[in-house]
């Protein structure tokens, strides 16, 4: 049988490295662990650390095709992160002036959640610990 240990890193490709660079690291706060540019690929690849539990890498590529997400398409549907309070992640993000949904419970959990998306549009949610 197969035993995986945990998720290793999730992999994000953006449109714009600079924006996305910021909203990761600053807006999000992840810490930046390693930060390389490849040449032969005119690519960047940002390693975010998440807690010290996972990393996000941010990639960039010369015009990347957008990927939909509305309405939802086939594949990664949304990153999420879990909070301790809700409501100070949700003042934090709304200090940038991103637009946050409003507060949802999760029928199965009772805990609260919330969406935003990345400079892409990509679905972010904050999960309530």
């Amino acid at each position: 049988m197969l035993k995986l240990n945990r998720v290793h890193h999730i992999a994000i490709i953006c449109s714009d490295y600079e924006r996305s660079k910021h909203f990761y690291s600053v807006v999000l706060g992840l810490k930046i662990v390693r930060e390389v540019y490849r040449e032969e690929r005119q690519s960047y690849k940002l390693d975010l650390e998440v807690g010290n539990l996972y990393q996000v890498e941010l990639f960039s590529f010369p015009d990347p095709p957008a990927r939909p997400s509305r309405p939802e398409a086939v594949g990664l549907r949304h990153l999420a992160f879990e909070v301790d309070d809700i409501e100070e992640a949700i003042a934090r993000i709304k200090s940038f002036d991103i637009i946050i949904e409003p507060i949802r419970i999760d029928e199965f959990t009772g805990k609260r959640f919330t969406f935003f998306a990345d400079p892409d549009g990509l679905p972010v949610e904050l999960y309530e610990k």
